[in-house]
């Protein structure tokens, strides 16, 4: 091959690798963009209802949930949590790469910064892929309109007699629907008759069936995630995570057998983009009372019946435990032991403080401004349908 030949193909290469470095380069300064575009989507959803709700969560994100949702979906497991527990493996397998650049470089000041700065913009473009993937699919739908205004729901100030009476009706279906179930362990607590994965099948069911009445929850539902590392999870005090980048609702499957499905039910109302906490235990409670399946129903029952008992016994102890005595059947009494013994392990731990303030300072900086209280706002809406009925 003479010289002339080796020449014109050196400088093929060259020209070659520059083009493909101007090309990367005009990449990273689009996907270091998606920051401030991010941003900007944010704060028209803070100023503008309209805008989150109509223009975003019932068409653009509808949209980008539903297709992604159907490819993670089609996975046995939580693609999150194989990202959480391979992220260890990534970051040290790209620290070694770029150590391994670093004393690959020429001699000199300008190189070796160069590289650096390589590394640095890399970095910061995957962070602005992440944070507008989050705008997206998660933060922009904390400004949607609430969920009463589709249920025909008002939210008002409630008289304890209310919730006294709300507390009764839902204490009095609860022991109802549990002398119903039959399936228990040796010391009498309720056990699953079916695999979770049935049930999660069950409760993408529930969520068709309730979105027969209320069209702006029809598409489509995969079954929740398991999470392998379940006990784990339990040391954070978290019963389930919605993953806005992977679309996947992600359950704690190892808490109590009568919390699975609303937890499940839960997870997946955020999947629709409803993501205020109280909304979502609102929707799990309304949900799991769609399902043909009377476990799922009890479930359903029981979130609801635990949050309105929270409310009321720091309103009139004595009548919430008049109520108690009343009307909880013996298998409620069981269940409820159960769960309360198998949290008490897992309190007072600093994993179970720190998660706690991360949850707390996450939910304030996304437009509910009581923290982890929100949940307990369900009651609200709880109180709601039940002067709608009365």
């Amino acid at each position: 091959m003479s010289e002339r030949i080796r020449k014109e193909r050196r400088e093929q290469r060259m020209q070659t690798k520059e083009a493909v470095k101007r090309v990367w380069l005009r990449k990273r300064t689009l996907l270091l963009l998606l920051v401030p575009l991010g941003i900007l989507l944010l704060e028209i959803a803070k100023r503008n209802a309209f805008f989150a709700e109509e223009i975003f969560a019932k068409r653009i994100y509808k949209v980008f949930s539903i297709c992604v949702s159907f490819l993670t979906g089609w996975l046995p497991f939580s693609l999150a949590e194989w990202i959480i527990l391979l992220a260890p493996v990534l970051m040290f397998v790209l620290i070694v790469l770029f150590v391994r650049r670093i004393r690959r470089a020429q001699d000199g000041r300008n190189t070796v910064f160069a590289a650096c700065m390589n590394g640095i913009l890399n970095l910061a473009c995957t962070i602005s892929v992440i944070f507008f993937v989050y705008a997206i699919g998660c933060g922009i739908n904390y400004y949607r309109y609430p969920v009463a205004s589709y249920l025909g729901l008002e939210v008002q100030e409630s008289t304890e007699e209310e919730l006294k009476g709300l507390f009764t009706e839902l204490a009095k279906a609860a022991a109802s629907l549990r002398e119903e179930l039959t399936s228990e362990d040796e010391n009498g607590v309720y056990q699953l008759p079916m695999t979770k994965e049935e049930l999660g099948r069950l409760a993408a069911e529930a969520y068709e069936s309730f979105a027969e009445e209320y069209d702006i929850f029809a598409g489509y539902y995969p079954k929740p995630k398991q999470v392998m590392l379940s006990r784990l999870m339990s040391y954070t005090q978290i019963t389930g995570v919605y993953t806005c980048w992977t679309m996947e609702a992600n359950v704690n499957v190892d808490i109590s057998p009568y919390s699975i499905a609303s937890t499940m039910c839960h997870e997946l109302s955020h999947l629709r983009g409803f993501m205020r906490e109280d909304e979502a235990n609102y929707l799990s409670y309304r949900v799991c009372m769609a399902s043909d399946s009377k476990d799922v129903r009890y479930s359903g029952v029981m979130h609801a019946l635990i949050h309105t008992g929270n409310a009321l016994y720091r309103r009139n102890p004595e009548a919430y435990y008049e109520i108690i005595d009343k009307y909880y059947s013996i298998g409620m009494r069981r269940d409820l032991v159960a769960n309360s013994e198998y949290w008490k392990q897992f309190e007072h731990t600093k994993i179970a403080e720190t998660s706690e303030k991360l949850n707390d300072s996450y939910l304030k900086a996304n437009n509910q401004a009581d923290g982890t209280q929100s949940y307990g706002r369900v009651v609200d809406l709880l109180l709601a349908e039940y002067r709608q009925r009365k």
